[in-house]
C-alpha cells in the first residue's frame, strides 16, 4: 500500500519519502501532508463502521509549528515501532492517500 502511494505521488510530479518503516504485513499508517515542504495535516489509516479504511485526521492542527508535528510523530513511533510514517509533499495529498486505499 504505502509503496502504490508513493508511485502515485511521484508520477504526479509530488514527492513521497517513507519517514519511518513499520511492519511489512501490518502496522499502522500515518501520512503527513504537506506542501512545498511544510507539513499542514497528519491523517492516520483506522478503520470504520464497516469495517473499510478511511483516514482521519489526527495529532497537531495545521499551522502549528513544525515541531509540535515532529514531537507528535516521535511519540507515536516511540509507542508502536510497527508505526509506517510517510511524508506526502504534494498539492491535495489527502485526495492521493483516499484514492489508494
Amino acid at each position: 500500500m504505502v509503496s502504490a502511494l508513493i508511485r502515485r505521488v511521484e508520477g504526479a510530479g509530488g514527492h513521497a519519502m517513507v519517514l519511518a518503516r513499520g511492519d511489512r504485513g501490518g502496522g499502522a499508517i500515518l501520512i503527513a501532508c504537506a506542501e512545498k515542504g511544510r507539513v499542514e495535516k497528519l491523517l492516520e489509516r483506522t478503520l470504520d463502521f464497516d469495517g473499510g479504511y478511511v483516514w482521519t485526521a489526527c495529532g497537531p492542527e495545521a499551522g502549528e509549528e513544525s515541531q509540535k508535528f515532529q514531537d507528535y510523530l516521535d511519540r507515536r513511533r516511540a509507542r508502536d515501532p510497527d508505526l509506517w510514517i510517510v511524508e506526502l509533499d504534494i498539492a491535495q495529498a489527502e485526495r492521493f492517500a483516499a484514492e489508494t486505499i
